[in-house]
């Protein structure tokens, strides 16, 4: 991990430990100074239940049952962030944030989580992240099953304006902000891409009519696995790198 001897920018990963032990996250946290951070948040679908994996889905819920303990959204935007700057020598302002399965930020430190969660953490807190970037996320929750169903559950089956607050294209359409550049890598042999789960075509319309500049890189042969943000995880921490070192 990089040194915290001096302040340093912070990148948050939205995802399980195992994300930086399987992607080889440390070296490149070390070429760029990055204090990286990730928040074991299966712990939160062990304690309530779930619908769908809520790894996957970064919200504050609402629906009475859930809603004291299952508030992930606050807790990666507000209280872990707050914590870090608490205990650690970085630098707040420069935060960037990236996931995939699980959810991730990323600063001067970097904070790590869910594809999903990146999205909206950046495009709902405008100015927060510098930078932010995913793998293979769900990209259009209000249109896909996995969205449905977990929104249904979370947010009430007939609140559609609050499934729209926590939908990564319709923030992209409306979305009025310091600038900010997306990067997603998607495999193209990904089977929830085929299965109509994830969208990114949807994304790369949003953005296209919010005026949110995005780099969509469509992998050949490449599936939902470690492997593949393996391979492209160095670019991603090069893309970081680009706003929080600027």
């Amino acid at each position: 991990m990089a040194s915290i001897k001096e302040k340093v920018p912070t990148k948050s990963l939205e995802a399980s430990r195992k994300f930086t032990h399987m992607r080889g996250a440390q070296q490149y946290a070390s070429k760029h100074g990055f204090l990286v951070v990730a928040p074991d948040t299966a712990q939160v679908s062990i304690m309530i239940g779930s619908i769908v994996s809520l790894l996957m889905i970064s919200v504050d819920v609402v629906i009475l049952k859930w809603k004291t303990n299952y508030r992930l959204f606050s807790y990666v935007t507000k209280e872990l962030p707050s914590l870090v700057a608490a205990n650690f020598k970085v630098e707040s302002d420069k935060a960037g944030i990236m996931g995939h399965r699980y959810e991730a930020i990323f600063e001067d430190y970097v904070y790590i989580m869910g594809g999903h969660g990146a999205l909206i953490c950046a495009l709902k807190n405008p100015g927060q992240y510098k930078s932010v970037s995913a793998f293979a996320p769900i990209c259009n929750p209000v249109n896909c099953p996995w969205g449905v169903k977990a929104f249904s559950g979370y947010l009430g089956e007939g609140n559609k304006d609050a499934w729209k607050d926590y939908d990564a294209c319709e923030l992209a359409k409306k979305y009025n902000g310091p600038p900010l550049e997306i990067m997603v890598d998607q495999g193209k042999a990904d089977n929830f891409l085929t299965q109509g789960q994830l969208l990114p075509d949807n994304l790369v319309s949003a953005c296209a009519e919010g005026g949110v500049p995005i780099i969509m890189r469509m992998q050949e042969g490449y599936d939902h696995s470690y492997y593949f943000m393996a391979t492209f995880m160095a670019d991603h921490f090069d893309h970081h790198a680009k706003f929080l070192k600027a």
